[in-house]
């Protein structure tokens, strides 16, 4: 879930958005060099952005009483890596606030805490280990893309348990009910996220295949008796 306007302690809304703020720092300047150095992947940003806002704004009803969403962040964390996903996803979280409702403005940086910084970074670096094993490039992406959803919860689980300790139990007992809250419906969500973003991948591969070998995604390094195999970088 994003965390609700005012829902956070100040002191844990400032921190968080400090913590936040060196990673989309970062980001952008390596969103700036990779719109100057290549202005043709601009279409391929705003289709990695514009994917994450829409996946990330469908709210569904929890059977336990919450929310839960899609993030989308594996797929652009895959394309252009961590730090410019922090950047769109800081751009995605601003708008779904301002026009959405949809989290809020003092709880944005620990939502892009969450979201935008550990989800990309969690998926990118199961993506790059499993595909470092030999693992096929789209099982690498389901996990990946898998695991940038599933750790943005348990981060967000995180960040409220330390906000609500239980009274009795402490961090830890908000802990296990915070996250077992989320896992109800945000496992079925991660593994439907995981699917949705090989199938993208799929047709990424087929339409945009040079730009993806460019990016280091595909790399075409040897033969195979049924044609050219693409590896990762």
């Amino acid at each position: 879930m994003h965390i609700a306007e005012g829902f956070l302690p100040p002191a844990h809304a400032v921190a968080w958005g400090v913590a936040s703020a060196p990673f989309v720092v970062h980001g952008v300047r390596s969103l700036t060099r990779e719109v100057r150095e290549h202005p043709e992947s601009t279409l391929l940003l705003g289709a990695s952005g514009a994917f994450t806002f829409v996946l990330s704004a469908l709210k569904l009803p929890s059977v336990t009483g919450s929310c839960s969403h899609p993030t989308g962040t594996g797929l652009g964390a895959i394309l252009f890596r961590p730090p410019i996903m922090a950047v769109l996803g800081t751009i995605t979280l601003l708008f779904q606030a301002l026009l959405l409702a949809h989290g809020g403005l003092t709880t944005l940086g620990a939502n892009v805490f969450s979201m935008a910084i550990v989800g990309p970074w969690a998926g990118y670096g199961v993506y790059r280990l499993l595909r470092r094993y030999a693992v096929p490039l789209m099982v690498a992406v389901f996990f990946g893309a898998f695991v940038a959803d599933l750790s943005t919860y348990c981060v967000t689980s995180v960040q409220l348990a330390l906000a609500f300790p239980d009274p009795s139990s402490g961090f830890l007992g908000a802990l296990a009910k915070f996250g077992s809250i989320f896992a109800v419906t945000q496992i079925p969500l991660a593994v439907s996220e995981g699917l949705l973003t090989v199938f993208v991948m799929r047709l990424l591969a087929q339409s945009s295949k040079g730009e993806l070998s460019r990016l280091g995604v595909l790399v075409a390094d040897r033969k195979t008796t049924t044609g050219t195999e693409a590896v990762a970088r």
